[in-house]
């Protein structure tokens, strides 16, 4: 009908989740939130519903200012969904991931979970499943933009011997342009990087699918985290270059091939494709 105002998707779940919200408060009973969720949540498929996954954190982060621990208690309930009952691609996995920006966001917005968020991130980090891997990610920028300065500091933690997916965790959560925009939180950002190279220089046992995950990750999130801070971080990438290590070779390779890097700054990438060792890995 003409002058019909349609309601978009992201309208008509926050109006479906505000409904279930209210019960689930009343009857302290998540299973309707969560039939929702798996029902809306494109899996399998390539992509689940992001769009819905946005619209639970943002309802949980407006409930949980008048029921913080009603809100905590139902994120924690959603990432219990187990690799073996939700594995890839099953449609509850879409609930962990949910559950686990969820506890990012609460944990951002009030101190007394601030610490309790991090330390229940920092386990799923863990997690078999990518997408839970990335809810990590997710759920550590939504501290950062709250508590960049703690946040940060906190992360050094994660940085430790053969804790390969913990640091995929930290080298995908800080590299968020929006977040680097901010020069505290890049020169932070780097250095969580520099650590985690160390660590890898540092161990010579790198075969394992976990360290795959995480050189898969830094093969991108250098390169976003040396845009917001390009003088040091090109610096960097070639101090970094001396160590002629094979697995940072490859790093670096993969991070010059973004385009980030190659329209903003030709002469930089050029210089350093120039290097004698840079020449033999691009071939």
């Amino acid at each position: 009908m003409k002058g019909e105002v349609r309601m978009s998707k992201k309208e008509g779940h926050k109006k479906v989740l505000a409904d279930l919200l209210n019960e689930f408060l009343k009857t302290d009973d998540e299973e309707k939130i969560k039939e929702y969720l798996i029902s809306n949540s494109n899996l399998p498929g390539p992509r689940g519903n992001l769009e819905l996954a946005e619209t639970f954190v943002e309802a949980a982060e407006d409930y949980s200012i008048t029921h913080l621990q009603e809100m905590w208690e139902l994120a924690s309930k959603l990432t219990d969904v187990s690799p073996s009952e939700a594995p890839v691609n099953n449609p509850k996995e879409f609930l962990p991931f949910c559950g686990t920006v969820a506890i990012g966001a609460i944990g951002s917005l009030h101190a007394t979970f601030y610490r309790k968020a991090f330390t229940f991130l920092k386990k799923l980090a863990n997690d078999p499943r990518w997408r839970t891997r990335e809810a990590v990610a997710m759920g550590i920028q939504k501290l950062v933009a709250k508590q960049s300065k703690n946040t940060l500091k906190g992360l050094e933690s994660w940085i430790e011997k053969n804790e390969w997916l913990a640091m995929r965790a930290v080298a995908a959560g800080v590299a968020e342009p929006a977040l680097l925009k901010d020069e505290p939180t890049a020169r932070g950002a780097l250095e969580l990087h520099k650590r985690i190279f160390a660590q890898i220089l540092a161990i010579r046992e790198r075969k394992s699918n976990e360290f795959k995950t995480l050189r898969q990750a830094l093969g991108y999130s250098l390169s976003v985290v040396i845009c917001a801070i390009p003088k040091e971080g090109f610096e960097y990438m070639q101090h970094i270059i001396n160590s002629q290590d094979a697995d940072i070779l490859w790093i670096i390779k993969e991070n010059l091939k973004k385009n980030r890097l190659i329209k903003n700054f030709p002469n930089e990438v050029a210089a350093i494709k120039k290097l004698p060792i840079m020449k033999e890995v691009f071939g």
